[in-house]
């Protein structure tokens, strides 16, 4: 499975932007956008090792690694769009978010780990763990999903 060259380069803006300690938005919809690109090329990683996970495409452990590791680092960006204003426009989160910040962020902290575990999952090469690890951060996507995202 060879990586789309844009998919590469978005990755690569995404990841240098990164460095910064904190992101800082001139305007609440500049959240929303930084957020909603993250989460999009985390799903464009994501879909691969689910479709290696159920056996759509044939199990490449080189290409597991690669992906697994890229949403596991992926799974710290998006946190940090979700600030004041920005439940605002286009976007699906929903006002609990903000009204149950607490359990938004443990829902954040869930995601990271299971990431964590699902790149810990590919690095070992084993199917049978992939397919545990990608069930696991399926499970937290949706827990997330159900509770702070608009259908």
């Amino acid at each position: 499975m060879k990586p789309v060259p844009h998919l590469l380069l978005a990755t690569a803006l995404l990841l240098g932007s990164a460095a910064a300690p904190a992101q800082h938005f001139a305007k609440p919809e500049d959240a929303v956008a930084y957020r909603q690109n993250a989460f999009n090329l985390m799903q464009a990683h994501f879909s691969p090792l689910g479709a290696m996970a159920s056996g759509k495409s044939p199990h490449d452990p080189a290409a597991a690694r690669l992906h697994a590791d890229v949403v596991a680092y992926l799974a710290h960006l998006p946190w940090a769009g979700f600030i004041a204003g920005s439940d605002q426009g286009d976007t699906r989160a929903r006002p609990e978010i903000w009204t149950d910040s607490s359990r938004f962020q443990q829902e954040a902290a869930d995601f990271r780990q299971a990431a964590a575990e699902l790149s810990q999952a590919a690095r070992s090469g084993e199917l049978g763990a992939l397919k545990k690890a990608f069930s696991a951060t399926s499970q937290s996507c949706k827990s997330c999903h159900d509770s702070f995202r608009r259908k």
